[in-house]
């Protein structure tokens, strides 16, 4: 029978995720800590995409390392489309001062280094169709959390739900129902209608703009 409580993060780890950069909710990264819990007794490797500094990536990762599975994280480094300068959501602390374009992945690399999660970590730097394309893995978890145009969460979700082992979970973050969030969340929310029209997937909760979904049968 499952612990009706869900385990918590030890306080230095929820510390060190609310001293993270980003922009994951409190109350969603507990829910996706205890999902990453669940889906690491599979015995399977656990993949968020889109890792912006890696303030998700804290709670995926010790929930990785209580299992003994491996955390993988898959971004290009350089911003999604709303924080890109001159948008609501860009920071100018994470531009490259040479290049002059965005570069998350020196942030990233000192948020789990600060948390003592380097070893527990890979890191693939590269554009989340092109890893998928090649990537022949199962995967206890996918996190969905990129970019939220349609052509970036379709690709994501066609890319790597496949891989999702039977009993494994897919996790889709920004799902906003409500149509006068098209920019924000509506490509999510597609995306989150799609795997449970497909059959492959079913709902097993839903805390805020996170939305946890189990494999239960073949296809996407």
């Amino acid at each position: 029978m499952q612990d009706p409580t869900p385990a918590a993060p030890k306080p230095e780890i929820l510390a060190a995720f609310e001293a993270a950069k980003g922009f994951m909710p409190l109350r969603e990264g507990l829910a996706v800590y205890e999902a990453a819990l669940d889906a690491g007794r599979l015995g399977l490797p656990l993949l968020e995409v889109g890792t912006y500094c890696g303030r998700s990536t804290i709670l995926l990762a010790d929930a990785a390392r209580a299992a003994g599975v491996t955390a993988i994280t898959v971004d290009h480094h350089r911003g999604s489309e709303e924080q890109q300068p001159g948008w609501e959501y860009h920071d100018p602390a994470t531009v490259d001062p040479e290049i002059g374009r965005m570069d998350t992945l020196p942030t990233f690399r000192r948020t789990l280094h600060k948390a003592g999660l380097e070893d527990q970590v890979v890191a693939m730097v590269g554009r989340s169709p092109q890893i998928a394309a090649f990537w022949r893995t199962p995967l206890g978890l996918v996190f969905i959390d990129g970019g939220h145009t349609d052509e970036h969460a379709s690709g994501d979700y066609e890319g790597w739900a496949p891989h999702v082992a039977e009993g494994g979970l897919l996790l889709i973050h920004d799902v906003f129902p409500d149509p006068a969030d098209e920019f924000t969340g509506q490509a999510p929310y597609r995306v989150y209608l799609r795997a449970l029209e497909s059959g492959a997937f079913t709902e097993v909760s839903a805390t805020d703009s996170l939305r946890v979904l189990r494999r239960t049968g073949a296809g996407i």
